[in-house]
């Protein structure tokens, strides 16, 4: 059983701060990293994030797009990124209830696992395209995400939380 825990009840999540943490992470996603390989994937975090709270609003349609667009920002083969996103938002929503009833250190190791596959996926694409194996380093970038994963909890959810504590006081 898990210990107990202060509970905040949440206010539902404004669509429009979905769209801006999405749009957020597209421009850390866009951003010249000297290392591109050991860079967190901050729109798969988002995505694993937001498929996770938000499974109702956030699903494959998003996923897909989201795809799309990492894809054309990046110049990569189109599509890669896509099935990969789709694949973890698949897995986020059917693994969302499970996720939150761990602690943060639980949520993380789901959430590296659910990061590490997208890497497999899109890798598995670009391999089946032609492309050399670029490295194991490939793998390292997921860890850096999955430690975020506390931080980028807090912030996407401070809205609600912000929110609700104003509703109290009222």
């Amino acid at each position: 059983m898990a210990p107990d825990r202060p509970q905040t009840i949440l206010l539902p999540v404004r669509r429009r701060t979905i769209v801006a943490s999405f749009a957020v992470a597209l421009v850390l996603n866009f951003l010249p990293w000297p290392q591109l390989a050991l860079a967190p994937d901050f729109v798969a975090l988002a995505l694993a994030f937001w498929c996770v709270r938000q499974p109702r609003v956030v699903g494959l349609a998003s996923a897909w797009g989201l795809g799309l667009l990492v894809d054309a920002g990046n110049g990569v083969l189109l599509g890669q990124h896509a099935l990969a996103y789709s694949a973890l938002a698949f897995c986020a929503i059917a693994l969302s209830r499970r996720i939150l009833w761990f602690d943060l250190g639980g949520q993380m190791l789901h959430v590296l696992l659910l990061l590490e596959g997208v890497q497999v996926v899109a890798l598995g694409v670009r391999m089946a395209a032609g492309a050399e194996f670029p490295g194991w380093s490939l793998f390292v970038g997921p860890l850096g995400a999955a430690a975020l994963w506390p931080v980028v909890s807090w912030a996407l959810l401070l809205p609600q939380r912000r929110a609700a504590a104003d509703e109290g006081a009222l």
